[in-house]
């Protein structure tokens, strides 16, 4: 399975066609979230104490180099999903024959049905683009089938002073208090972080990362 790209259709195809669009029309270093190194991705990660052998899923993770330090810090069962084939193919292109040892998925994460259970959720920057309450239901439901019972969820969004759009799309912004309530019961707010995020064209965004615990039957 690993090293392959696995795709299904998905509810959006014009999701598919604005995400391919912008990864075909510029270079993975030139995407406004572009991090060489996404320093409070990976500190949340080793904070969830996991073992190396934890199931990571990457959403939306296209040709974020997220995978390329999981891969560098021992993690060995890392999965990205992204919508854009494209942005997938930037990041294999990247990683060369270290990205045999990812899995890859082309789907959409509203219409996300996972095959097997995760032990973390990673998710910077797409839970923001849902405008819709029935997108973030789905998305919802897609996380709760996705993490085992004891997963965790790590969750970036624009800030309540990040910007109204981003890519030519408008987004929400959160606190979070209201990225917990948007996410609901099922979790509860582990801990939080404030990132002032450089744009590689030297803007400044302000993102929430929080990192959520699946709540325990009867907690």
């Amino acid at each position: 399975m690993s090293g392959e790209t696995h795709n299904s259709p998905g509810a959006h195809p014009e999701w598919k066609s604005h995400w391919e669009a912008i990864y075909e029309q510029r270079r993975a270093a030139e995407v406004s979230w572009y991090q060489a190194h996404p320093e409070y991705s990976l500190s949340l990660i080793e904070a969830s104490g996991v073992g190396r052998n934890a199931g990571i899923i990457d959403i939306g993770g296209g040709s974020s180099t997220l995978a390329d330090h999981l891969l560098a810090a021992g993690y060995g069962n890392v999965t990205v999903l992204d919508i854009a084939r494209s942005g997938i193919d930037h990041a294999k292109a990247r990683l060369g024959a270290q990205s045999r040892k990812v899995t890859w998925l082309e789907q959409d994460v509203t219409d996300f049905t996972p095959e097997w259970q995760f032990d973390i959720w990673h998710d910077r920057a797409v839970f923001h683009y849902l405008t819709s309450e029935a997108d973030r239901m789905h998305y919802i439901q897609s996380l709760g089938m996705a993490l085992k019972p004891a997963g965790q969820a790590i969750i970036a969004t624009f800030s309540e002073n990040g910007p109204m759009a981003c890519s030519g799309l408008d987004v929400m912004r959160y606190t979070p208090e209201s990225l917990d309530h948007a996410i609901g019961q099922s979790f509860y707010l582990s801990e939080s972080l404030v990132e002032e995020y450089r744009t590689p064209d030297g803007g400044i965004q302000q993102f929430i990362y929080c990192r959520f615990r699946r709540q325990q039957q009867g907690g």
